[in-house]
């Protein structure tokens, strides 16, 4: 019997949830589930779930005709009956509401905009299989999003991190106390992330097989499931390779005996542990920023482009599938090189120069 590789596990795992999910929603709700199924990944289908749990919710709590109805009870009728208005009603209820636990949420312009991109989604759905006669969601304009700046660490800010982990001087006792035991794992983890612009998720997901050092390179499964090899240079390769001879002496719990980086229970690291890792050590480095793995993503994007100036480059290493959301991530290095560029087309010869 073969053994299921992580990313498969953790596929079968967010179908799983996502059943779980889809059993609380109307019972109509499981033919979007099954369309989008072939070009969708397991978590875009969750997100979808979630975001349309709150949107019945809104309904349940909020509309006149449907409130106090078990929600299993919606039928398509009830959304075929809803106007402009109601989805407007539904974009001012997600800014301040409270969950089921009575505890209050709020969502911002990004949160919003998501909720109601996934409602879109939905209406589109059934309007398209012409199970709808209206669609109200197509009518609501998306709330205008103010550009975030993006926060990455300086060229200093990057060596000093990598020197707080490999000395660990400004830790606490208590974190000392567990940093030797950790120092080649934090190391090469976060000299992968700084070397290569991988994505948390990817690094968490990696097996020893996956590092190719004859190629320079590793295996990593991007969203959406695609494979591709990404490449890294000498300061992480000699990272890694000080790393694996640690590795290679570990006996792990069952499951994880492919997993490359190893939490201190000899089981596969999760996202959590890792962002509270480059959390640990960012404080001490920058406390002003709030740096998250993520950041650490953004930061070899930035020196990736400042080096190259190939922004089509940045974009296919970092896997993003349209350039235009790299050129919007890094639009103030775009605007930096332009002004760079002003003099360097002569026009005419100065006179004695």
């Amino acid at each position: 019997m073969n053994t299921l590789s992580y990313h498969q596990q953790r596929d079968i795992e967010n179908v799983k949830h996502l059943r779980e999910l889809i059993r609380e929603l109307p019972p109509f709700c499981a033919d979007f589930f099954r369309g989008i199924e072939p070009r969708t990944s397991s978590r875009t289908r969750i997100a979808y779930a979630y975001d349309l749990k709150v949107f019945f919710d809104f309904l349940l709590k909020e509309n006149p005709v449907i409130a106090k109805m078990d929600m299993k009870d919606i039928s398509l009728d009830h959304l075929d009956n809803l106007k402009l208005v109601d989805m407007e009603e539904y974009m001012e209820y997600l800014k301040y509401r409270f969950n089921d636990k009575n505890q209050e949420i709020t969502n911002k312009e990004r949160g919003i905009m998501r909720k109601i991109s996934s409602l879109k989604s939905f209406y589109n759905y059934y309007y398209r299989n012409e199970r709808l006669v209206n669609n109200p969601a197509a009518l609501v304009q998306l709330p205008k999003l103010h550009e975030k700046e993006i926060i990455r660490l300086d060229v200093d800010e990057v060596a000093l991190l990598l020197d707080e982990v490999e000395k660990g001087e400004a830790l606490t006792e208590k974190q000392k106390s567990y940093h030797e035991k950790t120092k080649l794992r934090d190391l090469a983890l976060l000299t992968l992330m700084l070397g290569t612009g991988i994505r948390v998720s990817e690094c968490v997901g990696l097996d020893i097989d996956d590092v190719d050092f004859k190629n320079g390179g590793i295996h990593i499964h991007r969203k959406g499931g695609k494979e591709v090899t990404v490449y890294f240079g000498t300061e992480v390769e000699t990272a890694l390779q000080d790393y694996l001879d640690e590795r290679n002496s570990i006996i792990p719990e069952e499951g994880s005996e492919n997993a490359l980086f190893l939490s201190l229970q000899k089981k596969r690291m999760n996202v959590r542990s890792v962002e509270n890792l480059v959390k640990k050590y960012a404080r001490i480095v920058t406390p002003l920023k709030k740096i998250t793995p993520h950041k650490l993503r953004s930061t070899y994007g930035t020196n990736l482009y400042r080096e190259t100036g190939d922004i089509y480059l940045v974009a296919d290493v970092l896997g993003h599938s349209d350039v235009n959301t790299t050129k919007k991530h890094y639009a103030a290095l775009e605007d930096e090189r332009r002004r760079s560029a002003r003099n360097a087309v002569k026009l005419r010869e100065i006179d004695g120069k």
